[in-house]
């Protein structure tokens, strides 16, 4: 057991977090986890500190949040960061497992497969090292190549050689884990909280979205997710209803630019940009069908969120998003543009089908998976 458990049983424990970006903060899923987690754990009388990066939003420096040095009773530490494409997330690693080896923690709980690189540092002075993968991520099209590549993996290795317990939020990445490495790991995948609904008020003023008329792509703008796949298909497909993509570009302007392209004579297609806060709650509580066509998943909270909204669904068939809606929603061949497109019609002009869907995704979801259980199998882990 770690040392803070040894001397109370199941008392207080000292954790310490890194590898997300910035809380309080919405710049991917990881940041979102890393809160949740943390809150709940100081809720149930941990002390948790989560070390932040340096430097801007990743959407632009006009969201940027000052974070304090406390939030929800989590204390913040801000680390060094070169912010620079490649550089940030190692010299923030580096940083922050420096810190969480000389400070006096029970548990560090190094987030995403990138900083575990540098897990060996707290290891070193005996901490004990928890990782959670959120995804494959030297398979991301941004890190497929150069340095970026060898370095993710780097840190997969490294989780496998250091860290106490591995968590991964996916069956098929723990079949990955144990087949390449042989190395056993813990499933818990993440939670969601049952959101309150909200009308279009803000969206339908600003970019006249009307309840149920509009689909939703909500989501960073990367190419594994196929926002082009959705915007090709839609293109074809016969409708009033518009197409929706909300969400910040991510070290991919290029990207963003050519889905705008794309999409450039089709009137029907409003891109909002990042989106946050009052904005986000709006587009997916009135969305008709929220669409998830990625290739390539972690373990995608925002499906998991549109579905804890009471969203009708339809996600591509990789196996991260068919464990997640198992028969709650509809799914088409990764990749498939036509199929896409047939599906979208198909929901278009089946307004039943659609109820039907919206009428169970809410219950499903925050059933099958709650944050308070997760937060309990993660302290189990903690106390090993």
């Amino acid at each position: 057991m770690g040392r803070a458990m040894g001397r109370k049983g199941a008392g207080r424990m000292r954790i310490a977090m890194l590898g997300h970006k910035r809380i309080p903060s919405r710049e991917g899923g990881i940041e979102i986890v890393v809160e949740e987690l943390a809150a709940r754990m100081v809720k149930a009388g941990h002390q948790v500190t989560c070390y932040n990066r340096g430097g801007h939003h990743v959407s632009g420096a006009q969201y940027d949040v000052k974070p304090g040095k406390e939030y929800k009773g989590i204390r913040l530490k801000t680390v060094p960061t070169i912010e620079s494409k490649g550089l940030a997330a190692v010299t923030s690693s580096f940083f922050s497992a420096l810190c969480c080896a000389f400070g006096t923690y029970d548990v560090v709980h190094f987030h995403a497969e990138g900083p575990c690189a540098m897990m060996w540092l707290p290891k070193l002075f005996g901490k004990r090292c928890i990782a959670t993968i959120h995804g494959l991520d030297w398979a991301r099209e941004k890190w497929k190549n150069g340095f970026g590549s060898r370095y993710i993996r780097m840190g997969e290795k490294m989780a496998v050689r250091c860290a106490d317990e591995i968590i991964v939020l996916s069956k098929s990445v723990q079949k990955y884990f144990l087949d390449t490495y042989g190395r056993k790991t813990r499933f818990i995948p993440n939670g969601v909280t049952r959101p309150e609904y909200v009308a279009a008020e803000w969206i339908e003023k600003e970019f006249g979205l009307k309840k149920d008329a509009y689909i939703l792509y909500l989501g960073r703008i990367v190419p594994e997710k196929g926002e082009h796949y959705l915007v090709e298909a839609f293109r074809k497909v016969r409708t009033e209803k518009k197409l929706v993509i909300a969400g910040g570009a991510s070290d991919t302007e290029e990207y963003m630019e050519q889905l705008k392209e794309l999409a450039s004579g089709d009137e029907r297609i409003i891109f909002t940009g990042f989106v946050q806060g009052r904005v986000l709650q709006e587009l997916y509580s009135n969305a008709y069908v929220y669409v998830l066509p990625s290739d390539l998943e972690g373990m995608p909270l925002s499906l998991l969120e549109a579905m804890s909204y009471g969203n009708c669904c339809l996600v591509s068939d990789i196996p991260e998003c068919v464990e997640v809606v198992e028969e709650q929603a509809e799914v088409f061949r990764k990749g498939d543009i036509m199929e896409l497109k047939e599906r979208l019609q198909e929901l278009c002009e089946a307004e039943g089908k659609v109820r039907g869907y919206k009428e169970a995704a809410a219950d499903y979801i925050c059933n099958k998976y709650d944050w308070n259980r997760v937060v309990a199998g993660t302290l189990r882990l903690y106390g090993r």
